[in-house]
């Protein structure tokens, strides 16, 4: 689908965006704006609808009423080539989904030999140095039961990575880790990041978020109740419910 978009636009636009399930509307209203290179993080109690919203933005769930564009393409038309979206825009789960029966670089490389149908010998070569760049040289012939959570869920993001994506969305990646794992998996975010890859994040890792985002937003039964960036959120808070929760989690 042809879009006019050029990279001094946002590349993530979300306007009044509504979802419900039923009778329950998750989300009432949400506007954010993502530019190119940026890191998002949105943060907020359980159930307050993080999950939800960036699961719409990848077209995993359908919107109900509202606008998501990525690079100028509107995901809620029913036109819209969901591979093409894919390749746009990557994820990563709290769950690592990975294939129990694959080693990790048949993993990594399984969507763009069968899905983009590109060159295995091409395909194998970038596998390689995504698992280096992940730090996981060295275990491109393990499986999935041989690794630690951390380095099944950097797998993981080699995997969204090998599709090439222009965004990354990660979705309380590190809730299911260790304590002791959780902080390897943040170090390749924020080196992704680094290198300048447009991040969105759902993430209870206040520290990370402080360090690493652009803009944070906080959200609470649906809306977005606060945001702006870190230094300011995390220290002048002006909203009721942002320093009531960030009072409990600091």
């Amino acid at each position: 689908m042809a879009t006019s978009w050029t990279p001094d636009q946002p590349i993530v636009q979300c306007v009044e965006v509504r979802k419900s399930f039923g009778a329950l509307e998750v989300l009432k209203g949400i506007s954010l704006s993502v530019r190119k290179g940026e890191v998002i993080c949105i943060i907020g109690p359980s159930g307050s609808g993080k999950s939800t919203l960036i699961r719409c933005i990848n077209a995993l769930q359908p919107i109900s009423s509202g606008s998501i564009q990525i690079e100028g393409i509107e995901v809620t038309d029913p036109r819209l080539d969901k591979l093409a979206l894919r390749r746009k825009v990557g994820m990563v789960f709290q769950q690592y989904n990975l294939f129990p029966h694959k080693t990790a670089l048949q993993n990594v490389m399984m969507a763009p030999i069968h899905v983009l149908r590109q060159d295995r010998a091409e395909v194998e070569m970038r596998a390689r140095a995504l698992l280096a760049k992940v730090r996981l040289a060295g275990k491109e012939d393990s499986y999935p039961g041989e690794l630690s959570g951390g380095q099944q869920q950097r797998v993981a993001i080699a995997r969204s990575l090998a599709m090439r994506p222009d965004i990354m969305l990660f979705d309380e990646v590190t809730a299911a880790l260790d304590p002791e794992t959780v902080k390897e998996v943040l170090v390749t975010i924020r080196e992704l990041a680094e290198d300048g890859m447009t991040c969105i994040l759902v993430t209870h890792e206040m520290n990370f978020a402080r360090e690493v985002a652009d803009h944070v937003y906080f959200t609470d039964r649906g809306v977005i109740v606060e945001h702006g960036p870190p230094e300011t959120l995390f220290t002048a808070a002006k909203d009721e419910r942002t320093q009531r929760f960030l009072s409990q989690v600091l």
